[in-house]
């Protein structure tokens, strides 16, 4: 068409124009078919509403700067999973040679899934609801999808924000209060509280002081008044941190994103100065290459990369939705999926420096309490001072000096050894001990704080870590929600986020039981992961599959100014959705293989017991997962029989700063292609913004014309692509 056409000025124009399809091809002057006589609908024109969508598709917020979107993207990727979940893998799964799996994993699934959520979000500018609705009417039960399981997830991470509320403000008093066992009087006669003497002050804390736990999920026991103070307070923070939107919240990651690396850096510089820390992380990155070959090891990388990343859940679409068109999402992807990696062994490096120095004490421990065996066995002549090397020194005994004499008893004693009871006292034994999730965080770690000095302030420092981790985590969790309700149904932003934050709140008191804990573990067992490896999934078939390949890549040649590697192109289409296929295989054969069950702690016994869950329980456990991904084949239902409206049938462009906008129409698909087409082709002017690029060689026209509902609503019509043998 000729630059200086009528069409081509109002395209370029900043005026608002609203024009039929007939009109642009005709060059005639605007008409508005709702407003005229050629309005064969019979629906009546509001104004108003017109006027609200122009006025939501200009208005929509946006970041401040690019510095707060990043640190948005990190803080919401970046979270506890980073601290208690990665290191505990990366123990598991051979040390060192656990990272090779997990970089391959990160390049070929979190990298190009990442990136795809990134470019549709800021490509639709909408929540994860309108998004799917935009790209595939029939798989927008997607994005509904999506808000479930963030509802589900939010619901029970709050509650370890409450737990870590609780540690932060136990933590301003010396000694800390989990560092010794509680003395109780029994009579006339002060002895330490059974429970705790039995396993250990740091456990009994946990398990008694914290929670209150009872001993099974059967026995709910009640509130736990402490946690549902703290969990109201966790809710307030997010309520007042999300009221009002990416204005408030924004503001926000500036602390809650970069305050936990500055807590990371200070504790792996004080880790490194501790005690056998080098003994740690020696132990950690020793890799141990045979367990590369292990599928259950590549099963656990892929699915810690696909958490890490905050796939699915819909935080990712709503953050990249209030970018600018032109934003390079390419560059925000390769630069936040690596910053999580990093993140992940800094955070390694810090958790095995620490649990290096805490297993010398305990090794240290465990030398002194055996030896003390010793000399009672050597003072009842239960064992000989010959079989004591004359070098040994029991007033300074090292752990090599006790190795070599345990040798030496083993070999002598080796039919009666059992019954002395002594241990070997390895450090390598210590270090093998792994802990993960809660089990790390308020166990294991709070133990080796108290041997810090200045140990309540590095408790202080560790639990504020915790909270802001948390509370980045929990702002895009919660983002997941209500950027795509506010979108969707237009409602107000600080009702519906005070809302959703009082009834979160109403139904997370299940948490804050004395049965509670086992609640969470059951949430997190199984309410996120199988149905959000279907979600994601489907939202790879939705783009490479149904909206196509092709379309998607062209389309982003055009936002980002550059056309992204090729690579792309065929992870989206093969390999991603082959591997996540495997993944979500594997994982239903891992829920057949383990029992559903958990760990409970036995008071009389002052131990962990596992525990099958109830029928009830069982029941509460299969509706999660029901229900989290029960809109996926209810939207399509819906929308495959026409019992609700998917607006396939709009045709009407609205032009408004050379952007499209489909309104309405109700012609048949037949009338539409000869309405589009006219008699030429080559003629038709393409619907999209006026900077679109030409496709190349083999696309004769702007425009292909398609039967499959494709685009926002399933027009009717594909936008022009690259060939498919191009690729």
């Amino acid at each position: 068409m000729p630059k200086n056409s009528k069409v081509t000025q109002r395209e370029h124009s900043s005026e608002h124009v609203t024009e039929s399809v007939a009109d642009l091809l005709a060059h005639q002057e605007p008409v508005d078919y709702k407003r005229s006589v050629l309005n064969v609908t019979g629906e009546t024109w509001d104004k108003q509403k017109e006027g609200d969508e122009d006025l939501d598709a200009e208005n929509r917020p946006a970041w401040n700067s690019k510095l707060q979107y990043i640190l948005a993207q990190i803080g919401y990727s970046v979270g506890l999973g980073n601290v208690w979940r990665f290191p505990y893998l990366c123990q598991k799964n051979g040390g060192g040679a656990y990272l090779v799996p997990y970089l391959v994993l990160l390049i070929i699934i979190g990298l190009p899934l990442f990136f795809l959520e990134l470019a549709v979000g800021q490509r639709i500018r909408r929540g994860s609801i309108g998004v799917w609705n935009y790209i595939c009417p029939r798989l927008g039960g997607i994005g509904y999808a999506s808000c479930l399981v963030c509802f589900f997830v939010g619901l029970y991470y709050n509650v370890i924000i409450g737990w870590s509320i609780f540690y932060f403000f136990k933590s301003f008093q010396y000694p800390l209060p989990w560092s010794e066992c509680p003395i109780v009087k029994n009579g006339s006669v002060a002895v330490v509280e059974t429970e705790c003497e039995r396993s250990s002050a740091t456990t009994y804390f946990w398990y008694r002081e914290t929670l209150d736990i009872s001993n099974s999920i059967s026995e709910s026991g009640g509130l736990n008044w402490k946690m549902t103070l703290c969990l109201l307070v966790a809710w307030s923070l997010v309520g007042l941190a999300m009221i009002k939107g990416i204005q408030s919240s924004g503001k926000v990651m500036y602390f809650s994103s970069l305050f936990p690396y500055l807590v990371l850096v200070c504790f792996l510089v004080r880790g490194l100065l501790l005690r056998g820390a080098v003994d740690g992380i020696m132990h950690m990155f020793t890799p141990k290459l045979d367990k590369m070959l292990d599928p259950q090891v590549w099963r656990e990388a892929a699915t810690q990369v696909f958490f890490a990343l905050g796939l699915g859940f819909g935080g990712v679409i709503a953050f990249s939705s209030y970018n600018k068109q032109d934003n390079n999402c390419h560059f925000d992807a390769t630069l936040v999926s690596f910053i999580n990696f990093f993140t992940s062994v800094l955070a390694t490096l810090v958790v095995f420096a620490v649990l290096g120095f805490k297993a010398n004490i305990m090794n240290e421990k465990c030398v002194v309490e055996n030896a003390e065996k010793i000399l009672g066995y050597l003072n009842t002549n239960v064992l000989s001072h010959d079989l004591i090397p004359p070098h040994v020194n029991f007033s300074h005994l090292t752990a090599k000096d006790y190795n070599e004499m345990y040798r030496v008893i083993m070999t002598v004693k080796e039919g009666h050894f059992k019954e002395l009871g002594l241990d070997a006292c390895l450090l390598e034994d210590e270090l093998n001990k792994s802990v993960q999730g809660t089990g790390l965080a308020f166990i294991a770690f709070t133990e080796a704080m108290t041997h810090f000095p200045a140990s309540p302030f590095w408790s202080v420092m560790f639990f504020l870590m915790l909270i802001n981790l948390g509370l980045g985590s929990m702002i895009g969790t919660m983002s997941g929600i209500t950027t795509p309700i506010i979108d969707t149904f237009k409602v107000r932003k600080e009702v519906f986020t005070v809302g959703c934050c009082i009834f979160a709140f109403v139904v997370g008191l299940i948490f804050v039981q004395r049965s509670g804990n086992y609640f969470v573990t059951m949430f997190d067992d199984y309410s996120a992961t199988l149905p959000l490896t279907v979600v994601v999934i489907l939202e790879n078939i939705a783009v490479a599959w149904i909206y196509g390949t092709k379309k998607f890549m062209q389309e982003l040649t055009e936002m980002l100014g550059f056309r992204p590697y090729q690579f792309y192109y065929y992870t989206w289409k093969y390999v991603s959705p082959i591997c996540m296929a495997v993944l979500m295989t594997a994982s239903i054969i891992q829920l057949g293989v383990s029992p559903p069950g958990y760990s409970a702690w036995i008071r009389e016994e002052a131990a962990e017991k596992f525990l099958f869950y109830p029928t009830w329980a069982m029941a509460i456990l299969i509706s999660l997962i029901i229900l989290a991904s029960l809109p996926l084949p209810l939207v399509f239902i819906l929308r495959q029989f026409h019992l609700v409206s998917d607006g396939s049938n709009a045709l009407s462009v609205t032009y408004k700063k050379g952007r499209m906008m489909k309104d309405i129409s109700n012609l048949e698909d037949n009338d539409e292609t000869r309405f589009i087409l006219s008699k030429v082709p080559s003629e038709t002017p393409s619907p999209m913004p006026t900077h679109r690029s030409y496709l190349g060689p083999g696309s004769n026209s702007p425009m292909e014309m398609s039967s499959a509902p494709n685009g926002r609503y399933g027009s009717g019509y594909l936008l022009a692509s690259t060939p498919e043998s191009e690729l």
